[in-house]
């Protein structure tokens, strides 16, 4: 491990399954941290079965999230096992459970106030669907569920019709990133601040209010107008044009969120004396007001060339665009290639695999790839001794 990386002396517990807790846990393996990933014997993060696809038997979903991580099978309902595990609290720093009922974590002995009587240092970040208070805490909760809750959903797709699910987990990610960034302040907060207390804290981040943060300035908009924001499709509700538009062979994206850069777009297209005098849009409000005219005529323009040739116009004089990319297209992308966001690891089973990389990039010491995604229970013997070696040298 790089000697600077950031967390390389923070050891990690994760009980956790599918996507926001793995997602969490992941990045904190990638900035250094020593993740333990406990899992139940033989059966394991449910993600492992989650396909097709899978390639050898392993599932491309469980493989995406879980790098920098070693298994641990334990039944913590086998009261060695939670032995085991309360040992492993009294060393480690984070624990993270995406279990969703305190009277669960309570009954399993291992809620916050258990593992902080055994190690008051712990981190405890929990994840759920609705939280740990409020009426609907003990309900369980997937990520498709947030994104109906939280409002997202009513508001995506194309105008009249029916809701649509973001197609990645992304009230799952969203709450695995608000953990990360829990966690990292909790650490802090402990190790750094003079006012600390050294004690670790209870982390309680929900899918539902994570992905209700993504409202955003639309949420805004209500709580100012008390006007419920309308399905718009690909448009944005306040700046115009911003959106896909039509080229001679595709859709492309362009961007133009300013007044400078439609003088300029205008000057692209060659109409300095036509559109961009007309009074219907002489300002983002009007061009707003009257984008139903705007976008058909520019679409008549634009189907001269095609996209590429207008994104290349476009980005030499400033004026945000791009292409709208098939995955496969993104992620063999020569740029997205040297900003190193595809990882390879050479996997025993697998070869070489490969995952998307963190996009955090640090001048001192940042991400590292250190570890393919476990197989189930494959470090059990490992970390067992580990923890044997440990609690002789304290003795």
């Amino acid at each position: 491990m790089d000697k600077y990386s950031p967390l390389r002396d923070i050891q990690v517990l994760e009980m956790t399954e599918a996507l926001a807790g793995p997602y969490c846990a992941m990045m904190l393996g990638d900035l250094g941290a020593d993740v333990i990933k406990i899992e139940r014997p033989d059966i394991g993060d449910q993600s492992r079965k989650w396909g097709p696809p899978f390639v050898s038997g392993e599932s491309p979903y469980f493989l995406s999230v879980n790098r920098n991580k070693r298994s641990l099978e334990l039944n913590i309902k086998d009261e060695s096992h939670l032995d085991i595990f309360w040992k492993l609290v009294a060393q480690s720093d984070v624990f993270i459970t995406n279990i969703p009922r305190m009277s669960s974590l309570k009954s399993a002995k291992i809620d916050p106030d258990t593992l902080a009587a055994i190690n008051p240092r712990l981190v405890y970040s929990a994840i759920s669907g609705y939280g740990h208070t409020g009426p609907k805490a003990s309900r369980g909760g997937y990520d498709i569920v947030a994104q109906g809750e939280s409002g997202l959903m009513a508001l995506t797709g194309e105008v009249g019709g029916p809701p649509v699910r973001f197609p990645t987990p992304m009230s799952d990610i969203t709450a695995g990133i608000y953990s990360l960034i829990g966690i990292l302040s909790a650490l802090y907060s402990r190790d750094k601040l003079p006012n600390g207390t050294g004690k670790g804290q209870f982390i309680d981040v929900s899918l539902v209010d994570s992905q209700t943060t993504f409202l955003a300035n639309l949420g805004g908009s209500f709580l100012v107008t008390g006007e419920r924001p309308e399905r718009m499709g690909n448009m944005h509700p306040t700046i115009t044009p911003y959106q896909p538009i039509k080229a001679k062979d595709k859709a492309m994206i362009v961007a133009v969120g300013t007044e400078r850069l439609w003088k300029r777009f205008c000057k692209v297209l060659g109409v300095e004396k036509s559109l961009m005098t007309d009074v219907h849009f002489a300002s983002n409000p009007d061009r707003n007001k009257n984008r139903n005219k705007l976008v058909p005529l520019l679409e008549d323009i634009l189907r001269k060339k095609n996209a590429k040739e207008w994104i290349n116009e476009f980005v030499e004089n400033g004026i945000p665009a791009g292409p709208i990319n098939f995955p496969d297209e993104t992620l063999t992308d020569d740029h997205l290639i040297e900003r190193g966001m595809i990882v390879e690891l050479e996997h025993p089973l697998l070869g070489i695999i490969k995952t998307i990389g963190s996009p955090i990039n640090m001048s001192g010491g940042g991400p590292s790839y250190r570890r393919y995604p476990p197989r189930l229970g494959e470090h059990n013997e490992e970390i067992a001794l580990e923890l044997a070696n440990n609690l002789r040298l304290k003795k």
